[in-house]
């Protein structure tokens, strides 16, 4: 019974070595599917946000990540302060999720 059922999986008509490469072929076309349609715009978008971050300066209007939206007073290495409202925030750069107008007054996409 068993025989049998492996049986019907066999591959027909075609050697050990012309069924590996056709495997071999379909993995490989689909980690490139994966690479080009997932992983390669993921990181790519990554890249472009941190070049973004790099670029905060002082008047800038942002929101975080936990949706608090000020403006810039002070930039240090890692640390945002913000002023949001009648309220002063220290926020990580990393922690920013956008920038909504840069001190030029151009708006960001």
């Amino acid at each position: 019974m068993i025989r049998e059922t492996l049986f019907l999986f066999a591959p027909t008509g075609q050697s050990g070595g012309a069924s590996m490469f056709v495997f071999l072929f379909q993995m490989l076309a689909i980690i490139a599917i994966f690479y080009f349609l997932i992983i390669r715009p993921r990181s790519q978008q990554e890249r472009r946000h941190k070049e973004r971050l790099a670029q905060v300066q002082r008047g800038d209007e942002i929101a975080t990540v936990g949706g608090i939206v000020g403006t810039v007073i002070h930039v240090k290495d890692d640390k945002l302060t913000i002023k949001s409202a009648e309220s002063r925030i220290v926020v990580q750069r990393d922690r920013v999720a956008d920038i909504l107008s840069s001190k030029g007054g151009s708006e960001s996409s």
